[in-house]
């Protein structure tokens, strides 16, 4: 979860109130934050909760608590500038980033503390919102400091060169991911690449390389600027317009006058950044019907004011341009509850109850379970979630129906596991250090697809490693287990199947109790093992613990 630091007194100022430690603490509960250090010079706040990014900023969370107060009511709003200010989207970059906002802020010189508090709302926002600048990058300069209008196209990787941010020597685009540190932290977002996405002045200089380094020459912003450009650049226009929306409001609390910048897409010309309050409608009943409360109109509005929306009536409500976290009715139900106190809803006694037992097979589960702890191997609980490198790239297998994250917060959650040795194998790569041998089992759901058919499975994996690791150890516990269970088990050579490049041929095979294949036992391959830099031999099993139950 994201935190944030800041200087109190200035979250106080920004506030409009001295706060005591039960104020704060109070308010931060309402924003789904706690204070994350002694209440001090400066602070430490962390959040439990990631989908409103607007109060990654102190400027934010003081937004939130003036409404929380009642210092400020309904949905904030900013008054734009008149502006001529114009940025050109070339139709290049449709098919590596897409989407850009951008605006510029005037106001009072930039201090040393004002500049970090922006730079760190600028890191927060790119890594956690923007998934780490592949789904939205944002990019800070002095907006004096370059001719107007900009232009963002894409170029051939060896065409352009400028001086990245911190650096004396020019290079081009592709030296610029081979060689500066940014380059080399975010060049995989452009590995596929065939050309790079620039923001020019109009004088062909490069201002912004997104989503890597802005230019030394005409894109560092430094304490003493007073005008600041604000450009974020995507691959979700919405969520484009989002950051930049957030930024704007915060430079706008900081005492900036926003101007707004014309972007000339190819078919459409938009402004940005977007700060005008919008619908959404709501079941007025269902504030009632979920928190068992009999609120007036009156009562209503007063929250949700608190709440940073305007009401409207009959269920409607204007929202702030920088809450794009409301999804259903029962989100804004959800911050009535909140602005009321939770504390201060009477809890109900209970109605029914209940004696709960366990599913059917469960009792068999658990025995299978107990089974591998006994002949040694230690239980893992790992994620649900994880990604196509390690469960195919990494073990050599081929896609057995993944099922995919389709808005995805991290690469490394962006599908559920379909098989759970690829699991095992990686936490055993996370503890080369330690004493072998290494047994490790983990029992638990996988999910698979089949075009538009997904459907979960519960299974069980084991995998020993140590220098006599073999089939015959991992077949005779195997055995061990399903004989303990009152059954028989044979043994069929793997010659085909996804996982048939995963192990060492003539040294892997299928496991069949009856005539219904329930898993494998395999040695893994060498190729695989040193994917994963293990150095000893390990041997692996999966059985499907539904086909072993019926």
């Amino acid at each position: 979860m994201p935190s944030i630091s800041f200087v109190f007194d200035d979250l106080c100022r920004l506030v409009g109130k001295k706060l005591s430690e039960a104020e704060l603490v109070s308010l931060l509960d309402k924003a789904k934050a706690e204070l994350d250090s002694k209440l001090s010079a400066e602070i430490t706040v962390k959040y439990n909760d990631t989908n409103q990014p607007y109060l990654w900023s102190v400027e934010g969370l003081a937004r939130h608590m003036r409404a929380s107060l009642g210092k400020e009511k309904g949905a904030a709003r900013i008054a734009l500038e008149k502006s001529s200010l114009q940025l050109s989207v070339d139709r290049s970059v449709e098919s590596v980033r897409p989407f850009i906002a951008c605006f510029v802020a005037k106001g009072p010189a930039l201090s040393e503390y004002v500049l970090g508090q922006l730079i760190q709302m600028q890191e927060k926002l790119a890594d956690n919102f923007g998934r780490k600048r592949e789904k939205v990058a944002i990019g800070l300069f002095p907006a004096g400091k370059v001719s107007w209008p900009l232009a963002y196209r894409a170029v051939e990787p060896k065409s352009v060169a400028f001086v990245p941010l911190g650096m004396v020597k020019q290079l081009t685009l592709r030296e610029t991911l081979e060689r500066h540190p940014k380059g080399k932290e975010f060049g995989h977002l452009l590995a596929d690449a065939k050309k790079y996405p620039v923001v020019f002045d109009a004088k062909g200089h490069v201002v912004t390389f997104p989503p890597v380094v802005n230019s030394e020459e005409s894109g560092k912003l430094s304490a003493g600027d007073s005008e600041i450009a604000c450009e974020v650049t995507g691959t979700d226009e919405s969520a484009v317009n989002l950051v930049s929306s957030i930024f704007a409001f915060a430079l706008a609390d900081r005492g900036f006058k926003i101007h707004p910048v014309k972007i000339r897409y190819a078919k459409r010309i938009v402004q940005t950044p977007k700060v005008e309050p919008y619908d959404f409608r709501f079941d007025t009943a269902q504030v009632g019907a979920l928190l068992g409360l009999e609120l007036s109109e009156g009562q209503l509005r007063d929250l949700l004011g608190r709440a940073q929306y305007d009401y409207q009536g009959k269920g409607r409500v204007k929202c702030p341009a920088y809450r794009g976290d409301l999804m259903h009715a029962v989100d804004v139900v959800e911050d009535v509850a909140i602005m009321y106190g939770y504390e201060s809803i009477s809890p109900l006694p209970l109605t029914s109850f209940t004696v709960g037992g366990l599913r059917a097979g469960e009792g068999v589960i658990s025995a299978v379970r107990d089974l591998w702890r006994g002949f040694g191997y230690q239980e893992v609980f790992s994620p649900v979630l994880s990604n196509k490198q390690l469960l195919y790239d990494k073990m050599q297998a081929d896609d057995m129906g993944t099922v995919e994250v389709e808005n995805v917060m991290s690469s490394t959650y962006s599908c559920i596991r379909s098989w759970i040795v690829p699991i095992l194998m990686d936490v055993l790569s996370k503890n080369r250090h330690v004493e072998y041998p290494q047994r490790l089992m983990e029992e638990g759901l996988v999910a698979r697809r089949e075009k538009d058919n997904v459907w979960d499975a519960r299974q069980v994996a084991a995998v020993s490693a140590h220098a006599q690791a073999s089939f015959t150890e991992m077949r005779q516990h195997v055995e061990g287990v399903m004989r303990s269970l009152g059954l028989e088990c044979s043994f069929k050579e793997m010659d085909e199947g996804c996982t048939k490049s995963s192990f060492i041929p003539g040294r892997a095979a299928f496991v069949f109790v009856k005539d219904a294949c329930i898993g494998f036992v395999g040695e893994i391959h060498p190729a695989v093992l040193e994917k994963f830099g293990l150095q000893v031999p390990v041997v692996a099993c999966e059985l499907g613990l539904d086909s072993l139950l019926q």
